[in-house]
This record gives C-alpha cells, sequence and structure tokens, in this order.
C-alpha cells in the first residue's frame, strides 16, 4: 500500500477515535500518533503531499488514488469544506491534533466561529473548500494551492498525444483519458469560482484536440448546473472528451477542407460517430458510455443527424448533453470553410432548435447557463496561464 493510501486510512481512524474517547484518552493519543507517523513518512517522500477530494475520488497531486475510489470519507471530508488538503514539511503533531479537531467538529456540525477557526488554522495545514458555481462554505483564509496557477498546455498535450495513438491502432490509454477530465475539473473550481477555460485554436489542425477539451469542459459544466452528481459529472466529462475520437480515422484533407465536401467525402466525415464508438468499445469496454456518446453525439432530438436508427429510440441523457456542447463550441470555432458565429447568435439558433435538434430540457438550460455564467467562460490559449481572482 502507498504512503499516501497509509496516510489517509490512518487520518480517518484517528477522526473515528476522536469521536470516540476524550481528550487525554490513551486510544485517542495512539490514534494521533499514528495517523503523525503516517504523515511523517509520507513528509520522507514528498515535501508538500496535496490530496483534492472530488465526490467520491481522491486525488494525490493530479494522480487518483484508485485504491481508495468510492471511500466514504472523501465525500465526508468535501462536504465538511476540506476539498482541498496539503501539509508542510514543518507540521507538528499537535497541529495536527489540532487541525483533526477542527474537522471532527465540521463533520459533527459543531459550529466553529470564523474568527475562531482562524485562530485555530495550524500553520503546517492548508485546507479550503472548491466551490462548485461559486456557491457553498468557503474555509476560513481558503489555502494557496485551491488557487489555480497554471495553464491547460499539458492537458493539450496529452489530448493531442492520445489522438495520434489512436490513429495509429493503439488501445485507449484510459487513464490519461481520465487524468485530463480529472485536470479539467479542478482547473474549473478554483479560488471558489466556477470557471469554463475555452481553448482557442491557432490552426485548424488543432481543432480536433481543441474541440474535445472544450465539448469536455462545457458538458462537465452542464452536468452540474442540471444538479447531477460527481461521478455522473466526471463520467460525461469523459465521454465529452472521447466524443469525436472516431475522428482520427477521417484523413485530414477531409477534416480540413475548406469548401464544401462531395457526397463521397461526406460519407467518410459520417462515419466517425461509429468509427468513434467501435474504437472505445474495443479498447476499454467498461466505458460503455464513452461509446454510446460517441455514436449518438450527431443524433438530433426528432431523429434527425446521423448515424440513422433502424428502430427509432430516444439518445441517452449524456449524448443529448454533449450534442448540445458539441454545436456550441463547434459554431464558436473558426473553422476553414466559415468564420465563428458571435456568443449570442449560437445561443438564440440553440434557442430555436430546441425540440427539434435539441432535447427541449436541456437545450434551453444550456442557452440559461451561458448567459448566467457569461462571467465565468475565458477563451485561452494552451499556453495562457488560467486566471485567478
Amino acid at each position: 500500500m502507498s504512503a499516501p493510501v497509509d496516510f489517509l486510512n490512518a487520518f480517518a481512524q484517528a477522526l473515528s477515535g476522536l469521536a470516540l474517547y476524550p481528550e487525554g484518552h490513551a486510544s485517542r493519543d495512539r490514534a494521533v500518533d499514528n495517523v503523525y507517523t503516517k504523515l511523517r513518512d509520507l513528509l520522507n517522500t514528498d515535501t508538500t503531499p496535496q490530496f483534492s477530494f472530488l465526490g467520491d475520488e481522491v486525488i494525490y497531486g493530479d494522480r487518483p488514488l484508485r485504491e481508495l475510489r468510492s471511500w466514504d470519507w472523501s465525500r465526508r471530508l468535501a462536504e465538511a469544506g476540506v476539498q482541498r488538503l496539503q501539509f508542510d514539511g514543518n507540521v507538528t503533531r499537535d497541529e495536527l491534533e489540532e487541525f483533526l479537531d477542527q474537522i471532527l467538529a465540521r463533520l459533527t456540525l459543531r459550529a466553529i466561529g470564523s474568527a475562531e477557526a482562524r485562530q485555530m488554522r495550524p500553520s503546517g495545514i492548508r485546507f479550503g473548500a472548491v466551490g462548485i458555481r461559486g456557491e457553498g462554505e468557503v474555509a476560513p483564509e481558503p489555502a494557496p494551492t485551491a488557487t489555480i496557477a497554471l495553464t491547460l498546455r499539458e492537458e493539450a498535450d496529452a489530448v493531442r498525444w492520445l489522438h495520434g495513438e489512436m490513429g495509429q491502432g493503439a488501445a485507449l490509454p484510459i487513464a490519461e483519458a481520465e487524468a485530463v477530465v480529472r485536470a479539467l475539473s479542478v482547473a474549473m473550481h478554483g479560488d471558489q469560482q466556477l470557471l469554463l477555460p475555452l481553448l482557442r485554436i491557432r490552426e485548424f489542425d488543432e481543432y480536433t484536440t481543441t474541440h474535445s477539451i472544450n465539448v469536455s469542459v462545457l458538458t462537465m459544466g452542464l452536468a452540474e448546473w442540471l444538479g447531477l452528481g460527481a461521478r455522473d459529472v466526471r463520467a460525461f466529462g469523459v465521454a465529452g472528451l472521447l466524443h469525436d475520437l472516431g475522428k482520427v480515422k477521417i484523413p485530414t484533407e477531409i477534416l480540413n477542407k475548406p469548401g464544401k465536401l462531395t457526397a463521397d467525402e461526406r460519407n467518410v466525415m459520417n462515419s466517425h460517430p461509429t468509427e468513434g464508438a467501435r474504437i472505445i468499445i474495443t479498447s476499454e469496454p467498461d466505458l460503455d458510455l464513452a461509446a454510446v456518446v460517441a455514436y449518438e453525439h450527431h443524433i438530433m432530438i426528432d431523429g434527425g443527424g446521423y448515424p440513422r436508427f433502424t428502430y427509432p429510440r430516444g439518445c441517452h441523457q449524456a449524448s443529448r448533453l454533449v450534442h448540445v456542447c458539441d454545436v456550441y463550441d463547434a459554431l464558436r470555432t473558426n473553422r476553414p470553410y466559415r468564420d465563428a458565429w458571435p456568443a449570442e447568435k449560437v445561443l438564440s439558433y440553440m434557442e430555436e432548435r430546441s425540440g427539434v435538434e435539441f432535447d427541449p430540457e436541456i437545450g434551453p438550460a444550456f442557452v440559461r447557463m451561458m448567459r448566467e455564467w457569461e462571467p465565468k467562460v475565458t477563451s485561452l490559449g494552451p499556453d495562457d496561464p488560467l486566471p485567478t481572482d
């Protein structure tokens, strides 16, 4: 078992011990001693260990702790306002015990006033809430680690690499795809404010990479807006990231053709949903949702679009979300055959087409979200730093 996992398990055991035993009890002291020992072991390998608690998933640095997937304490800590947690090398045992008492107070709803919390804040421990839609409790003096001061270069490079691997027939690197989505989720939720970081393309051949990231971001934002849980938000984000994966099988001269496609070229282009679903389900059977979305994301609510069903049926909710986000980002982006549309023109078009092309509830919800969250939308290049408040 890894040092981060050892520490978190001891951390949970210590919280349970503190809830059972009063101050000065031998069992309480042993629990604190144990978690402090595990923390020192962790600090021997990482001088500033950082954890993020995203719903039922635990992230250590930028790596998921798969051993703790669905770990009950992740959600409980997040609900207590501890969504980011970082330790410095100089943290003492007394500070750790003090911190455990604070967290236990939050978990047991024993209110801590902000002035008292500021006074008690251990100097070697940083923690804070990562807000959703700018709402919810914010821990006093939020941790600097809750501020995202980075670019999306690594995410763009990872998606570009992923597409290159798939174009050469390699198996789908699902761990990398999930890591990109986690990074995008963290980038969206810095500084207690939700941000929609949408990448700009510099060259037309960057479109598939940039578009995939943007659709993932928009889909996660819309899923949150609709009140979906954290697990569904991330699953929909992965589906959005991979929705156009079949385009790795489309020749570049067709993808970037400046004029109208011929009938044969259109048939090749229209094959990408089927190709994408085939790639995903062949490489990773557990990604059945992403495969369904790849197949369905061009199907309209009235049955139009492509591919055509032999027998009419409804599309998955994730497909309907991704379809809305796909169209929005496509129309907002310069393409070889047309200029980007202004945002309001796109939103008006989506209003008009709701109930025909777009789901009659999801389409208008997306329009309301984008109009309300307009200040939270930022357009940047891969090397531009994400803004902070």
